[in-house]
């Protein structure tokens, strides 16, 4: 199967580590000093069931790479204007294109029925961008639980002692190309499933995200030692309850509490990706994981006092860093 990993950061070099060890036709689309680095010695994943050494093809120009059974979208919700300006050389006529994103996905509405269907979601998708380059019709959910980062350029460290990826089609079918997608994965030792409600397992991720995030945002330190504080556990239980009646109000109740929630990852030594982005000096998931949620909230009549208070503090940390700016407005305005 010829795949294409575009954006292989922390989440999508292990995916791709994974594709390449299963035997796909592997390619990536990378930039910067990953590429380089890629080009040069190749992509390393180390994890618990062992070290991945690949050399997948690599260029920032899809072009070169050609279309491909399915494309795998990794990168950050903000770069996802540039992926839809340059996508197109990787899609032929069948190319299913999987967005393992973080957040409510810019295509959460469509073929989800009801009064809301093809809503959609301007915070994720300005314009339209990714829908027209890409197309409904291509698209697969992606949710994935694996806490990763970039040891250093080309070399990806899995810190969570499991990982595992979950797809879905957005009108909950069972479909061949989602099956044979999750197979590519589980070839390469990566639990792999096809979700038939996608949509539940976006909140059930997304649970995970607004606990940790803003609260580790705001401490400047890793899951395990921030929870290890009694007050700010506490707080993100308080915070996955509010998620869960967001949640509950969408149609999408998650079968969980909010203590078994914080558990799958109190005791990760392992900075969010927000964080990280925070510190890299990159430009952060603030609308996707926590602006969008809040709108539905509001919207759906959901009072969230303690996580409206963790997210605007953690936009104002995001603001005053400079990786962030209030709808609307741009650098320097």
């Amino acid at each position: 199967m010829k795949i294409c990993v575009y954006g292989p950061g922390a989440i999508g070099g292990h995916l791709a580590g994974r594709l390449a060890k299963g035997g796909a036709e592997l390619s990536v689309v990378a930039r910067g000093a990953q590429l380089a680095a890629i080009r040069e010695r190749g992509l390393t994943v180390r994890a618990a069931d062992g070290e991945m050494h690949s050399r997948p093809r690599a260029s920032d120009n899809p072009a070169e790479l050609g279309p491909q059974d399915a494309v795998v979208v990794c990168t950050k919700v903000p770069a996802l204007p540039g992926v839809a300006a340059a996508i197109a050389p990787l899609l032929g006529p069948n190319t299913a294109v999987a967005f393992v994103t973080n957040g409510i996905p810019w295509w959460y509405f469509d073929r989800h029925g009801g009064t809301m269907d093809g809503a959609r979601i301007p915070e994720v998708d300005p314009g339209d961008a990714v829908r027209n380059a890409v197309g409904v019709q291509r698209v697969l959910g992606g949710v994935i639980y694996s806490a990763c980062s970039v040891a250093e350029p080309g070399v990806i460290e899995v810190s969570s002692r499991t990982s595992k990826l979950v797809l879905g089609e957005p009108d909950n079918s069972r479909s061949e190309r989602a099956v044979a997608l999750a197979t590519a994965f589980k070839s390469g030792g990566l639990p792999c499933s096809v979700s038939g409600d996608i949509r539940t397992e976006v909140w059930g991720k997304l649970l995970n995200n607004l606990a940790n995030g803003p609260i580790c945002l705001l401490t400047r330190r890793n899951i395990r030692d921030t929870f290890a504080e009694p007050v700010l556990r506490e707080a993100a239980r308080q915070v996955v309850e509010e998620g869960l009646a967001i949640a509950a109000a969408m149609g999408r109740p998650v079968p969980t509490t909010a203590e078994d929630r914080i558990n799958l990852s109190v005791n990760i030594p392992h900075k969010p990706s927000i964080l990280q982005d925070l510190e890299m000096g990159r430009p952060m998931e603030i609308d996707a994981l926590f602006q969008v949620p809040l709108r539905l909230a509001r919207e759906c009549g959901v009072p969230t006092p303690v996580l409206s208070l963790t997210v605007a503090l953690a936009v104002q940390a995001a603001i005053a860093a400079g990786l962030h700016y209030p709808s609307g407005k741009k650098a320097g305005s």
